[in-house]
């Protein structure tokens, strides 16, 4: 009896789950754009509160070699999705984006995945017109991070991309006038 209920219970936890109501899966043949924004089925999708380091952009890597700070957001991204099965909610929607918020599944938690991205160090807090997080716990995670050394912050010539992107946006302003 007790057998019985042990193979039943297995059977039950490990078989697939459907995202929950007003969630979608987050399945790992989505096409990645950058370590924060994919598409799926045509459609556009970012993390809410994030930034991943822009592509095209470099640090120096071990060895004195120049690698992609994009490209390895962007790796870190499908290997969370590859590992954590994770499934999305959307919260907002701009244009033809919409920005979601996901949990991955670890361990038999829920942990919120731009926080993994963000505490990892291959993310960023994603910043207003202000200088101001849009999510402040990210911006506390990010610190955390820096701190650790985590990810790409061990890098010394990593920057936030929120400079590179205020810079360039300064740059066209001043094109304009």
């Amino acid at each position: 009896m007790r057998a019985a209920a042990l193979v039943i219970g297995m059977l039950v936890t490990s078989g697939a789950q459907a995202a929950p109501a007003g969630y979608f899966d987050l399945a790992a043949r989505v096409t990645l754009e950058t370590g924060d924004t994919w598409t799926s089925n045509g459609e556009r999708f970012r993390l809410y509160g994030i930034q991943s380091c822009l592509r095209g952009t470099n640090y120096t890597g071990a060895g004195g070699r120049a690698r992609d700070c994009g490209e390895a957001s962007l790796a870190m991204l499908a290997a969370f999705i590859k590992d954590t099965n994770p499934v999305c909610a959307p919260v907002a929607k701009s244009g033809g984006l919409s920005y979601v918020v996901c949990y991955a599944s670890v361990g038999g938690k829920r942990l919120d995945l731009a926080n993994m991205m963000v505490t990892s160090g291959y993310a960023f807090a994603s910043l207003d017109n202000r200088g101001m997080p849009y999510h402040l716990p990210y911006s506390v995670s990010e610190q955390l991070a820096q701190r650790r050394k985590a990810g790409l912050w061990q890098f010394t010539d990593v920057q936030h991309p929120a400079i590179l992107l205020s810079r360039e946006a300064n740059h066209r302003a001043k094109g304009d006038q």
